[in-house]
């Protein structure tokens, strides 16, 4: 009896505290660990939510870079850091979606080591072509690659472009030949000059070319047309049904750390989030601001680990 007491008295203490923690946090500055390069997409959207969150918060937020295997090293530190509120990750659809699948072993579990804080935002993937390229659409595209077989290239700077290629392939039913490049610099070089004549890759990195007349789009990859893009197709218009490939930014948090923590970030972001001027300063970045809530970013890559698992293991992708 005494210890049941003991316990429940330990219990009601914990429920108790909670809303003091919330009152008195953050008492020192944060640590926002963006798990790639300083100067790439995800890094540009950690460092406006980190200036806006450090204002409204009160504490700053310093971004630290930890980039290496493909986004593995900086989510690692943070699923080892202590659960305290002073260590987040901005997770991606690779730390959390894809890595798993692509890496033979991984150093967390990107399920069972996070706790959710909110979905940043979203950007799709866009299938391009030059100008001269005899495509008007992703129609023309496949009735091409079905003619003649692996007769059309295809410049893929990333895993998430050969995804999209590999979900073309299986939707379309046609062979496209896969050209792999190490960065959009030279995938996009080599589209304009004619070296290949379609390529993948975010709607962030084309959009100046598409503006510009340097490149066409022959589809977007989101299920509705995208504002970063809005007179671009959907793949799914054109015939491809429920075809959506999204790259997406979430903010995390180490398992364990309290919930009221988790509370005081996620309402935070959402306010942050539904700020005019900071979701047009996120499309001019390249991406589609979302509404920062938990639930929808814990769903959301628990359908896309579901989704992808299967596709890239059929295909047979593998980083190392």
């Amino acid at each position: 009896m005494r210890v049941s007491t003991f316990i429940g008295g330990v219990v009601a203490s914990l429920v108790m505290l909670q809303p003091s923690i919330a009152q008195t946090y953050p008492a020192k500055p944060i640590r926002l660990v963006v798990p790639y390069q300083a100067g790439q997409g995800t890094d540009v959207a950690a460092r406006l939510v980190a200036e806006h969150l450090g204002k409204t918060l009160g504490q700053p937020f310093v971004v630290d870079n930890r980039a290496g295997a493909g986004g593995n090293i900086g989510a690692a530190e943070v699923a080892r850091a202590a659960p305290d509120g002073y260590t987040l990750l901005m997770g991606t659809n690779g730390t959390h979606v894809l890595n798993k699948f692509l890496y033979a072993s991984m150093p967390f579990d990107p399920e069972k080591d996070f706790e959710p804080i909110g979905l940043v935002s979203t950007f799709p993937m866009v299938v391009i072509a030059n100008p001269a390229a005899p495509y008007a659409g992703i129609g023309d595209l496949l009735a091409a690659a079905k003619a003649k077989p692996g007769s059309v290239d295809v410049a893929l700077p990333s895993t998430t472009a050969r995804l999209v290629l590999e979900l073309l392939q299986e939707k379309g039913k046609a062979s496209l030949q896969s050209v792999p490049y190490k960065g959009s610099g030279t995938s996009m070089t080599d589209i304009i000059g004619g070296q290949v004549s379609v390529g993948i890759d975010t709607a962030s990195a084309v959009r100046s070319f598409v503006s510009s007349g340097k490149l066409k789009v022959l589809g977007v990859t989101s299920l509705q047309q995208s504002s970063l893009l809005p007179q671009a197709q959907t793949v799914t218009s054109q015939g491809l049904d429920d075809f959506q490939v999204i790259a997406w930014n979430g903010l995390y948090a180490p398992r364990g750390t309290p919930p009221a923590i988790l509370q005081r970030l996620s309402t935070e972001l959402g306010k942050l989030l539904a700020q005019p001027d900071v979701r047009q300063r996120l499309l001019e970045l390249g991406h589609e601001p979302s509404n920062g809530l938990p639930e929808e970013l814990k769903t959301f890559a628990a359908s896309e680990r579901v989704k992808w698992g299967p596709l890239v293991k059929n295909a047979g992708l593998k980083v190392d």
